[in-house]
């Protein structure tokens, strides 16, 4: 049964203010994403967070790519069903698989359509059904407290993007990109996207920034050099760091295994590095944020 324009408005009401009283449960929240598709943004995303769980934070991690989720994929998780349970209100709210990889890091919680659909089944929907999908994934799933809710976005500055923006407020923005022209292009729009919404922290990560040869151990830069700190350096925004093109990288993802847990690797190492200096900034700001807050007392 259709519901009617006053019935619509309050539904949509509803779950904007639930998606509010999950998101104070969320100290950051981190978008990642990127101008173009092929710069390597999910695996930043789950290598991120899984950096993150690595060093004891408590790690939520959203596919928003509604049209291609690969999260689960990439994290060693995609054959699972999804429980549910019945809150005190009579709903139902899903219950998100959780990996610790072995015990190698803090449980971190992950959910996407995919778990839903086929692997090879396309997801064939408009910006309405994609916008409510996404309310669904942020508010009729129990994630509980978190440290750090990192939300992968497809490419792009679309629906996907727009509805979460609108629906939390971020804390910060990471970009990716990866050396070449075009695709520094398309970061710079999606730098001035965060930028127009006011997001607090906004950051570029250069991927694929060189290769290191299995034989001879030198840098080779297969897509040229430098782009992603001349971004940020043009944007005004900072250059969080850059992560090598590894071998290793690919048999890891196919295997489900995120490359920042193979710690003997240069890339484990890069990706380490950047979630050390992101917690590091966004704690610099909470302090700063809270310093200059009216005393509440009296």
């Amino acid at each position: 049964m259709a519901l009617n324009r006053e019935e619509a408005l309050k539904a949509l009401q509803t779950i904007k203010e639930r998606i509010r009283r999950k998101e104070s449960g969320w100290k950051y929240k981190i978008a990642v994403l990127s101008g173009k598709g092929g710069v390597g943004k999910s695996t930043i995303a789950v290598n991120l967070a899984a950096a993150l769980a690595k060093k004891g934070y408590l790690v939520g991690i959203l596919d928003a790519d509604i049209h291609g989720p690969d999260v689960a994929k990439m994290m060693g998780i995609e054959k699972t069903d999804i429980l549910a349970e019945r809150t005190e209100d009579g709903r139902f709210e899903m219950l998100p698989p959780e990996t610790d990889f072995s015990g190698k890091t803090a449980p971190l919680k992950v959910m996407t359509l995919g778990f839903m659909v086929d692997e090879d089944q396309p997801v064939i929907w408009r910006g309405p059904l994609v916008t409510k999908a996404i309310w669904q994934l942020l508010g009729d799933v129990k994630w509980g407290e978190l440290d750090f809710m990192i939300i992968d976005f497809p490419p792009g500055t679309g629906d996907e993007i727009l509805t979460v923006v609108q629906s939390i407020n971020l804390d910060a923005a990471v970009i990716v990109t990866t050396p070449q022209e075009v695709a520094l292009l398309d970061a710079g729009k999606a730098v001035n996207f965060m930028k127009k919404m006011e997001v607090p922290y906004i950051t570029v990560v250069e991927n694929m920034s060189y290769l290191i040869c299995p034989y001879c151990g030198n840098e080779i830069d297969v897509f040229g050099k430098g782009g992603g700190r001349k971004l940020a350096e043009k944007e005004g925004v900072e250059f969080l760091g850059e992560i090598p093109i590894d071998l290793k990288a690919r048999e890891a993802s196919d295997a489900g295994i995120p490359i920042v847990l193979y710690e003997d690797t240069i890339a484990a190492k890069s990706f380490m590095g950047i979630a050390e200096k992101l917690v590091k900034k966004l704690e610099e700001m909470k302090a700063k944020e809270e310093a200059e807050a009216p005393s509440s007392s009296s």
